[in-house]
This record gives C-alpha cells, structure tokens and sequence, in this order.
C-alpha cells in the first residue's frame, strides 16, 4: 500500500507540472485558435533563466522563480507582437509553422548561451521526508501545492475579475467581444503573458527534480497537447483534469508496467480515451469554460 501512496504522490507531482504547461497552453488556443508548439521552448526559457538567476546573480529559489516568470512573460509578449500577430490573417498552417520555428530558434539560443550539458538547478527545499510511511522530497510536495494554488488563483482571476471574463468573452466570441469594446489585441497580449508565467513557473518547480537542458520543453509540449486534446481543447477544467490523468497514468504506469514505456502511455490513453469520447472529456468553446 506504501508502494501505491509513493506513486500517487509522484502522478499528482507530474500532473501538477503538467497541468500548469497545458493551462498556458490552452488559454493561447482558447483566443487564438491556434497550436502554439513554442510554448515548450518559453517553459525551457524559463528553467534556465531561474538557473541563471540562482547561480550567476545569488538570488534566492522564490526570487528566481519570479524572474523567471517575468522573464519568459516578456519573451512570451515578444514572440506574440513578432511573430504572431503579423500572422493573424494568415491561414493556421502558416502560425502553426511559426511556431515551430520559434520554437527551434529558441532552443538554439539556449544551446548557444549555455551549452548542451544537462544542469542541475539547486533548491532549498531538496530534504527527504516521511509522511505516513510515504518518503518524498519536499520539492515534491511544493509542486502539488503550488500547483493547486496557482490554479484556483487562475480560476478566479478568470470568474470574479473584469480583466478575467475580458480574456474568457474574447476566447468565446472574438467577434462578439470586439463589438462590445473588448481590446482584442490587448488581451491577448496579456493571454500570452499568463501563459509564459505559468510555463516559467512550472520549469522552476521541477527543474530540481528533473534537469535543466535545451530541449527539456519538447516532451513536455507534446504531453501538453496530448492533455488540451484529451481534456477538450480550450477547456479550462479539462487541462486540469487531463494533466492529472497523464501525471497519474504515468507514474503508474511506469511502476507497475515498466519505466521504459512510460512516456508512450499518454498516447495509448490519448487514443483509447478519444476512441469512445472524440470531443474530449470536457468540451467546451471557450478558454476557461
């Protein structure tokens, strides 16, 4: 039963990661309709900028996260200025391939500036403790949590606040919003701001349990979009709901099946869970429905 409680513990750490990556990712397509296959490389823009915040300038582990988070907000409203929104007339095939450019550009800048060694980020919070019988790190625990808060935080940013429902009317109705004086390009620019602090946030999180290398973003991004696809693309709920599948299914998996099959089993349950329901476990037309 330890061995159960140990791998739980380990699916809620990687659905937290996980959740965090696709609720970015879905508020991007909610107001976009639009793949943003870049949001791997903003999550890997944010590990190595709160590993160099920690090692170059001293800063301590919540002030690099916040750099991070500001850091790859900027480089997020960058990319959507740049890239884009010169694109938004364009037909989907052609963001869809800017996208992965950037992405590539990305992560060959980061190659440039730090190599291609794999890095450790350090963490004050790497202790080994025991909760009923369950031995777990601390960073671990920090991950669930933070991950809960950031996404009741978010939820009610998106439900009680003006700004909020200005970004849940815009995914929604584009049309409808800008008719009702809604700033489309505002709000988006803010959309793709959230959506790199929340990549930022989740790299700094678990970079010290995993590795801080240029391509870290890749897997990451494709099991996001394996979690929008199979939550329901541009639900808010279904983000959340599917990162915890894929966390779970995951680390079960793992443990019980082998290690090495690990990361093909959010794609059998992709297939498996969309042969019987193809819209998604909660569809919905909007970004935080």
């Amino acid at each position: 039963m330890d061995f159960f409680f140990q791998q739980l513990l380990n699916g809620l750490t990687l659905g937290g990661v996980y959740g965090l990556v696709a609720l970015g990712l879905t508020l991007v397509f909610g107001v976009l309709q639009v793949p943003n296959f870049a949001h791997g490389a903003f999550y890997m823009a944010g590990a190595f900028i709160g590993y160099w915040l920690m090692g170059a300038l001293s800063a301590n582990y919540w002030l690099a996260m916040l750099g991070a988070a500001v850091g790859v907000a900027v480089l997020a409203v960058l990319s959507e200025r740049l890239v884009f929104h010169p694109l938004r007339n364009a037909p989907v095939l052609h963001d869809m391939i800017a996208a992965i450019g950037l992405m590539l550009f990305l992560e060959a800048g980061a190659q440039a500036i730090f190599g291609a060694d794999f890095l450790r980020m350090p963490t004050p919070y790497g202790q080994v403790i025991n909760v009923l019988g369950i031995t777990t790190q601390v960073q671990r625990l920090l991950i669930i949590v933070a991950g809960g808060v950031l996404v009741g935080l978010l939820h009610l940013f998106l439900t009680r606040t003006i700004t909020g429902q200005t970004i849940v009317a815009l995914a929604q109705n584009r049309q409808g919003a800008a008719l009702v004086g809604i700033d489309a390009l505002r709000t988006t620019m803010l959309v793709f701001a959230i959506s790199g602090a929340l990549a930022a946030i989740a790299a700094v999180l678990y970079a010290p349990i995993n590795l801080v290398y240029p391509s870290m973003g890749s897997l990451v991004i494709t099991k996001a979009f394996v979690i929008i696809i199979l939550g329901g693309m541009g639900s808010f709920p279904g983000a959340i709901a599917g990162g915890l599948i894929i966390g779970l299914a995951e680390s079960f998996g793992g443990f019980y099946i082998s290690d090495d099959y690990k990361d093909l089993i959010a794609f059998v349950l992709l297939v498996a869970i969309l042969s019987i329901r193809p819209q998604g476990l909660f569809p919905a037309k909007g970004a935080a429905a």
